[in-house]
């Protein structure tokens, strides 16, 4: 999948309700500022974060939850801001909630959660950026102040 172009843009497509565990409220974190792009782009952005969720702050005006299971809307994606060796209790979360991918964030692959992933139906993609992708494929390169349309005559998708 992590190759697969079409699987990606199907997944960024109709995977809109997403839940961000290990998001930041710090501005400067790379997880909040995926968060606030997705948000510029219509998807509902789902902070999971037991610091946050424990002293009460809402990120990007957005209630924080502490656990997967705590969210009370159906949830569409799990994307992983946390260190590989945390995703499988995670994965098995997003098993549990009913979520349809498992997203491990650049620099994160592992490689049991994504099997786990995909061998209950899950979509599993690892050690690639949301943000990034989306912005390759559907064309939200110029919040990195390029000019798509310099880049690429024609967007996919």
């Amino acid at each position: 999948m992590n190759n697969d172009i079409s699987a990606l843009l199907r997944i960024l497509r109709d995977y809109r309700t997403i839940a961000i565990v290990g998001l930041s409220a710090e501005w400067s974190r790379p997880s909040f500022f995926v968060a606030k792009y997705l948000q510029g782009y219509g998807y509902r952005v789902i902070p999971v974060n037991p610091r946050y969720a424990a002293s009460g702050t809402a990120i990007l005006g957005e209630t924080c939850y502490a656990t997967l299971a705590e969210i009370p809307v159906p949830v569409d994606m799990v994307d992983v801001f946390r260190k590989a060796e945390d995703v499988l209790p995670i994965a098995r979360e997003a098993i549990a909630i009913g979520a349809k991918c498992l997203w491990q964030q650049l620099g994160v692959s592992n490689m049991e959660a994504d099997a786990l992933a995909r061998e209950t139906g899950l979509d599993s993609v690892y050690n690639r950026c949301v943000k990034i992708e989306h912005a390759r494929l559907k064309g939200g390169l110029n919040w990195a102040g390029i000019n798509t349309g310099v880049i690429s005559a024609k967007r996919q998708g």
